[in-house]
């Protein structure tokens, strides 16, 4: 059995009591929030297209999303249309990863996907699941936040100490982050159980149609992990947050932005500084081994 599955067979079953279904009020102002500019896939409807279509048929809508919603389906609306972009300067070059990928989703299927992280990232904020360390993506915090922390944590040493600084950064984080993991996240802060279903549905089977002037090729994307959307930074930090809430010394400081994380340890001498970092790093070790997470 792989580590997903083991994983995902030892998700415990979720009974904890449903959410409210959507209101009308909170599609509009996700539909609304859309990006109107962005390309259509196959259907050839645009954001301004559905907005406008939303206002003559928002009951319709409204009853069609909380329909997805009692019965956890998220299927139809997971084929995105894969565009490699060539990266600035990376024209004549001969590495693969000259390209960017460009994932355009079903817009409908993205007006379910604002609503749903919407409704999921005020429950996580409103209660003291998420840790107080986690600056990214998060409204009313930003980078210079982080730095104050740090300050604060070590003007308020006494003189004498030794300081050990620590920078990691994640790889391919977002994109990276392991389905599994973010649904025992989910299951740990007391999810609703439809909002857990529909986005344990969320996760399964997406397909990837990538599209060039002489090629057209389909495939599914693996289990444990999906494309790029809207949803994406909200989850990657229901799943780092467990990072910071593993559990660390009084001497230690840990502060998290988007794929970075940053340590800062204390100690009496040199030798206990390091020995306390050693510590913490086979703590982050295990972490990201456990959650599928490349740290450097």
């Amino acid at each position: 059995m792989t580590t997903t599955n083991k994983l995902e067979h030892n998700l415990k079953k979720v009974n904890s009591p449903d959410n409210r279904e959507f209101n009308m009020e909170e599609i509009r102002n996700a539909v609304e929030s859309m990006d109107k500019k962005n390309a259509p896939v196959e259907d050839g409807i645009t954001g301004k297209i559905y907005e406008q279509t939303f206002e003559t048929f928002s009951r319709f809508i409204t009853a069609m999303y909380n329909g997805c919603l009692r019965s956890a389906f998220f299927k139809r609306w997971k084929r995105a249309k894969l565009i490699p972009l060539v990266k600035p300067k990376k024209v004549s070059s001969e590495y693969i990863l000259k390209y960017r990928p460009l994932s355009i989703l079903n817009i409908v299927g993205k007006g379910l996907e604002e609503v749903l992280r919407n409704i999921i990232n005020y429950r996580v904020y409103s209660t003291d699941f998420m840790n107080n360390n986690l600056y990214g993506f998060t409204q009313q915090k930003c980078s210079t936040d982080v730095a104050i922390a740090v300050n604060c944590f070590v003007e308020g040493l006494k003189a004498g100490f030794v300081l050990v600084l620590v920078s990691l950064d994640v790889k391919g984080a977002i994109v990276g982050a392991w389905w599994p993991s973010i649904l025992k996240c989910l299951q740990a802060c007391g999810c609703p159980k439809n909002l857990y279903n529909i986005t344990k549905s969320y996760f399964r089977q997406s397909t990837v149609i990538l599209s060039t002037d002489s090629v057209r090729m389909k495939t599914e994307i693996g289990r444990e992990f999906h494309q790029v959307s809207c949803c994406d930074p909200g989850f990657w930090n229901i799943q780092y947050n467990s990072l910071l809430n593993l559990t660390f010394t009084r001497r230690t400081k840990a502060v998290a932005f988007a794929d970075d994380l940053i340590l800062v340890i204390r100690g009496k001498i040199v030798s206990e500084a390091e020995t306390i970092t050693n510590l913490e790093m086979n703590k982050i070790t295990a972490w990201a081994k456990s959650n599928k997470i490349n740290i450097g």
